[in-house]
């Protein structure tokens, strides 16, 4: 999956809540949207994209859906961070002698 597509899922606060909220296990639509200012539809649309984007997978019980997060579609955005990781500590060491020579 693409990570312009995980991040554009990510970037809208509800979808980033959804998300949130299916840490906990497995969950219907009606219960992601408990508690959240949004319509039924609304949330099938969120759903929706989330789906898109790799981050959940969908199970049928019945007549209900439950959603799940899918781990694998975490993983092009762990490994586009990754590529970055490498630039951390070497910044990280020249802030903490910046600041000791400030605190001296």
């Amino acid at each position: 999956m693409d990570t312009t597509e995980i991040f554009k899922a990510l970037a809208d606060p509800t979808r980033r809540a959804v998300f949130e909220r299916l840490e906990q296990g497995p969950r219907n639509a009606t219960e992601l949207r408990a508690g959240l200012p949004i319509s039924q539809p609304a949330m099938s649309q969120h759903l929706k994209v989330l789906r898109g984007a790799g981050l959940i997978r969908e199970a049928r019980a019945g007549r209900h859906v439950n959603y799940t997060i899918d781990p694998a579609g975490l993983a092009p955005l762990a490994d586009w961070l990754g590529r970055y990781s490498a630039f951390w500590p070497a910044r990280i060491d020249r802030l903490n002698k910046l600041l000791k020579g400030m605190d001296q």
